[in-house]
């Protein structure tokens, strides 16, 4: 197992999908579905592919499986899908995820780095009141190449001001850890008892979490003390969270 590379972090990045919210078999459920609206039966091996893929590069990838459709069509009917599923409250926040997410924002600069769009990151981060808690948020949409690439992980750090170095950063997907370590972030598995990571990809860990609480417990112990009681009841220790261009 990795070890850490740094004594106290001066940033936290999270994941989205399976780390703060339950979604991935929604992923799943809306890829299967269009997939099976148009005559191709979505397995399990399409889903382990896509995972961590930015919005384009998945959109792509199912317009050659399927053999029909504009990438732009199927990510919007897709993304709409999981609009829906927030929004009829089928999204749920895991279980201790905002109690884990306060610890590390009362203390450091804390980022979303997901695959998801834009707007469904800050759409997921609105309903489930964590928006006020994060400083940024960066979608793979953004970036030149999605997870198990860097850049989404290195644009996060970019944006909290904090060298990826000196980042945790908390994944459940076997491609999203090797992004997060392909950044030179310490990295924390918090694995999805559905989708597992590879033994490889656990492999570059520091932790493997069994829960957002141990998840919390492990930050804390290599976090500086909190803010000031006036920063963290304004919601951490940044404004709240924004795009490059503003949003």
């Amino acid at each position: 197992m990795a070890a850490d590379s740094a004594d106290h972090f001066g940033g936290v990045v999270f994941d989205l999908d399976g780390v703060l919210v339950e979604s991935e078999h929604l992923w799943e459920e809306n890829w299967t579905q269009h997939a099976a609206a148009n005559d191709y039966v979505w397995l399990a091996t399409d889903t382990a592919t896509v995972q961590g893929m930015s919005v384009p590069e998945w959109s792509r990838y199912m317009v050659e499986r399927i053999g029909r459709g504009q990438p732009e069509e199927i990510a919007e009917a897709v993304i709409d899908g999981m609009i829906g599923a927030l929004h009829g409250g089928r999204v749920d926040l895991l279980p201790g995820a905002p109690e884990m997410v306060a610890a590390a924002a009362d203390r450091v600069p804390v980022a979303v780095a997901s695959s998801a769009p834009g707007r469904l990151i800050d759409a997921v981060l609105e309903v489930t009141g964590l928006h006020p808690r994060f400083s940024a948020f960066v979608s793979s949409e953004e970036v030149p190449r999605g997870k198990p690439s860097p850049d989404v992980y290195l644009e996060a750090a970019r944006r909290i001001g904090v060298p990826p170095q000196l980042c945790a950063a908390v994944e459940d997907s076997s491609n999203g850890i090797r992004a997060a370590a392909a950044a030179g972030m310490t990295v924390i598995a918090l694995p999805n008892p559905v989708y597992q990571p590879k033994a490889d990809a656990l492999a570059l860990c520091a932790k493997i979490a069994a829960s957002p609480d141990d998840v919390r417990r492990f930050l804390i112990e290599r976090l500086p003390e909190p803010e000031t009681s006036e920063k963290s009841m304004s919601g951490g220790t940044g404004s709240p969270a924004t795009r490059s261009d503003g949003q």
